[in-house]
């Protein structure tokens, strides 16, 4: 039996063994490269997916406050309660949690000013968490993207535990709905597009949709 094929609920008392430390009350994050149990650090996209866009719009309003929110996780038999972007988990500085990296004290980029070019929002730490959160997912495919099956748990290891318990959570949902919906193809992540992905079509006073 591959370490694939191995059923979910041993993956998760193979995480009871205690990977990650509880400190303060918050549970710290593993799962870099180091942990020869672990994954790859990249994510290989399919044939005709290459140059494709998620949205930078909508992943800054719906998926980027999901990484800032306190969530709850279950680890070690025992429930607590911590960030993505904790120190210890995804934090860009002090994280052991693997590549994908968040800048906690990102600020929204505001892309109606002309003065924000496409090199100017390149630059600045949201776009980081983009980029990183981006580089952990299969286009059009969430349930084989690592921004989900790492924190779900499914047939892949966490050392950060359980924090999404099933795909009705409404944070899933967001990422879920993101990662269905790149760019058009030969259109870059800024594509006005992403406007569709709100409700109304207007990121400045519409909601995240989800479906």
């Amino acid at each position: 039996m591959t370490m694939l094929q191995v059923p979910r609920r041993l993956f998760r008392a193979v995480l009871g063994a205690g990977w990650c430390a509880a400190s303060l009350g918050l549970t710290a994050c593993g799962g870099g490269g180091s942990n020869p149990l672990d994954n790859p650090p990249n994510v290989s996209n399919p044939p005709g997916a290459v140059g494709r866009k998620l949205s930078y719009v909508y992943f800054q309003k719906c998926i980027n406050p999901i990484f800032l929110k306190p969530l709850t996780i279950h680890q070690n038999g025992t429930t607590s309660t911590n960030t993505c972007a904790g120190s210890g988990c995804h934090d860009n500085t002090s994280g052991t949690g693997g590549a994908f990296r968040v800048v906690s004290s990102a600020q929204p980029v505001d892309l109606g000013n002309p003065a924000n070019t496409p090199e100017v929002v390149r630059d600045s730490d949201m776009y980081k968490n983009f980029y990183s959160a981006q580089g952990e997912v299969v286009f059009g495919a969430p349930m084989q993207s690592r921004l989900l099956t790492k924190p779900m748990v499914l047939n892949v290891l966490h050392g950060g535990g359980l924090v999404f318990e099933s795909a009705e959570d409404p944070n899933v949902k967001l990422i879920e709905y993101w990662i269905k919906h790149p760019m058009p193809t030969g259109q870059d992540e800024f594509s006005s597009a992403g406007n569709s992905m709100f409700t109304p079509a207007d990121p400045e006073t519409g909601t995240c949709n989800i479906e």
